[in-house]
């Protein structure tokens, strides 16, 4: 018998509000509210808040916490600041990406607490990874799944929707921070880094107060035209925004310089870290001849791509979508695909995607597909 899937602390809220639920990574979540064009229309005019507590927390604390972390991932994490989060991955001995990550350092500069966020889908074997690496450190790794709910308020409008529930300076915290606060009365980690393409924040509470925090925003954003956002808007808004999602973009089969985004490896840190000698050698490979690149893919027609799906050019197979999806932003169905280098110049025609038999002609192009204006 399998098992049945975790329910996050807002299930009945979602219910109430006659969501549509799917089983994602073990979790019942909202897919949509309503209509999913709606919802990102919203997030990219006003506001969407979404409920993201299948999101894998993992708190590391101790005196040698950041030298395990610095040797666990593939990024500096000595340089963080306190308040500052960073975008990290953890890779296998062979350099192949386990899971893309944010990292917050909470706490001061004398004992520094780090909370690592894994995908929901990746979130145990993140925590085992990062239990396995701590051995010789004098540092703690603690399962904090069940001790946070996740909001995320997203779009133009959210700064003066969280503006009216906190005294917190939003203007001080800036992109990529963390800042304890209390919003609405509830203490929260209120933090700032978005997958949409907006501005945006994410609350971590606990759970028992999820749905207090839930009702807050919900009327704080009524005359804002705040509405509720499931994981089928999430999705076409990183996708617009060319953000990658593991288990489509980013594998254990590529490494962060297939993905094109070798910029998180910092070989230049201090000591040893995991697939140090994989990621180099990888390196070398991207700069003399990477075999494939990730470009965006504009339809010229109206037939979804979608993963899996074949991009062809010239009869032959020249790559493969990784993500597709109709683009409510630019009207037309938009993919992500990795592509021969050959074929990635953007403003590259004549490449088509293998949609059933039939060759769907697209347009190369430059990501992300959409940028906010600051």
């Amino acid at each position: 018998m399998t098992d049945s899937p975790r329910r996050t602390a807002l299930d009945a809220v979602h219910r109430a509000l006659g969501a549509t639920m799917t089983d994602f990574a073990g979790w019942d979540m909202p897919l949509r509210y309503g209509s999913e064009r709606d919802e990102h229309t919203a997030v990219r005019t006003r506001a969407g808040l979404f409920d993201l507590s299948h999101m894998g927390e993992i708190t590391v604390t101790g005196p040698q916490a950041a030298d395990l972390l610095g040797y666990a991932l593939v990024g500096n994490i000595a340089t963080v600041k306190p308040g500052r989060a960073r975008y990290t991955m953890i890779c296998r001995e062979d350099g192949g990406i386990l899971d893309d990550l944010i990292v917050y350092r909470l706490g001061d500069t004398e004992d520094p607490t780090y909370l690592v966020v894994a995908n929901a889908s990746n979130a145990q074997t993140v925590l085992d990874a990062l239990t396995e690496r701590a051995a010789g450190f004098d540092a703690e790794v603690r399962d904090d799944r069940d001790a946070y709910a996740l909001l995320a308020v997203q779009g133009p409008a959210s700064p003066g929707i969280v503006a009216a529930l906190t005294d917190a300076d939003l203007d001080g915290l800036k992109y990529y921070a963390g800042l304890p606060t209390t919003v609405a009365g509830v203490p929260v980690l209120l933090a700032r880094t978005g997958y949409t393409g907006e501005d945006g924040f994410e609350l971590f509470a606990a759970p028992e107060h999820a749905e207090k925090l839930w009702r807050a925003l919900t009327d704080a954003g009524a005359d804002a035209g705040l509405v509720p956002c499931g994981l089928s808007c999430r999705d076409t808004l990183r996708l617009e925004a060319g953000m990658p999602l593991y288990g489509h973009e980013l594998s254990t089969a590529l490494t962060p310089f297939d993905a094109g985004l070798g910029r998180v490896v910092k070989f230049e840190k201090e000591g040893d870290f995991v697939g140090r000698a994989a990621l180099s050698a990888a390196a070398k490979r991207a700069e003399s001849a990477p075999p494939r690149k990730l470009v965006g893919l504009v339809a010229e027609g109206r037939r979804v791509p979608r993963a899996g799906y074949p991009v062809v050019a010239g009869g032959e197979v020249i790559g493969e979508v990784t993500s597709g999806a109709p683009s409510p932003t630019l009207g037309r169905p938009i993919a992500m695909a990795y592509v021969d280098a050959a074929h990635a110049a953007p403003g590259t025609t004549g490449v088509g995607v293998d949609i059933r038999g039939s060759h769907e002609p697209y347009e190369v192009v430059a990501l992300p597909f959409y940028k906010r204006q600051k």
